[in-house]
């Protein structure tokens, strides 16, 4: 999986535009978490993650405990979660994970997009084979060294650890083993950075620069759209 750490450090991938946005989708992850595991972090794996994501965006407090107390309440949206696959200009595979309380609306925006820039929608399947699905935790060693946790680690579930800078580690495990990874971390006592499920492309495809530039209009236009949470293609 090393193609994974050397991918995650190349890619070129534009951050949301305005926070207002960024908070938006933090938000509905905190609700979808809430919606499949309550709104206790303490008992809630995943409601722990979006509220640290939360942390990392300086998203403020108020803002996170409102979004728990929606979710919990009457109004609270019916999301749900739907992964769109098709190829965009130059023959650059995507997968657009979404959360949406109205997938009508959101196949049509996906489809409009990729259609608008020379690239097709398609079928469940016909794009997700070219890629791996990993989790991925990133945390800094503070006080402890690689030879204190790194046999723990593998315990965990850890396929690949990679040291970046600063003294920040890189874990990567096996999408069925993201649980059990953050479980081993949190007994460790380890306040993780960034915990995540990223989706790495098996190859990558070179294009020319100025075909990028199509690619990241498209990446852009798909990272506006409220009901996107996460884009991944496959462009070296």
């Amino acid at each position: 999986m090393g193609r994974a750490f050397e991918y995650r450090k190349d890619r070129k991938m534009k951050r949301w535009g305005q926070m207002a946005k960024l908070f938006t989708k933090i938000g509905r992850e905190i609700a979808l978490a809430v919606k499949e595991g309550g709104p206790e972090p303490s008992t809630n794996p995943r409601l722990r993650i979006a509220v640290q994501s939360a942390k990392l965006a300086n998203m403020p407090k108020v803002n996170v405990e409102n979004a728990i107390k929606r979710a919990v309440s009457k109004d609270a949206e019916d999301l749900t979660e739907v992964v769109y696959e098709g190829f965009g200009p130059h023959g650059i595979a995507f997968l657009v994970e979404t959360l949406t309380d109205n997938p009508t609306r959101t196949v049509a925006n996906m489809r409009l997009y990729l259609n608008r820039s020379g690239g097709a929608l398609g079928t469940s399947g016909s794009v997700a084979f070219m890629f791996d699905r990993v989790g991925e935790f990133v945390f800094e060693l503070g006080d402890k060294t690689m030879d204190d946790i790194e046999l723990d680690l593998i315990d965990g579930g850890a396929e690949e650890i990679e040291m970046g800078d600063e003294n920040t580690v890189y874990v990567y495990t096996a999408f069925e083993d993201f649980g059990q990874m953050q479980a081993k971390l949190e007994e460790l006592g380890i306040e993780v950075k960034e915990a995540s499920l990223q989706r790495f492309p098996q190859v990558t495809k070179e294009i020319t620069d100025e075909q990028k530039e199509d690619i990241e209009k498209l990446i852009e236009k798909f990272e506006d759209d409220d009901d996107v949470q996460k884009v991944f293609h496959n462009m070296g």
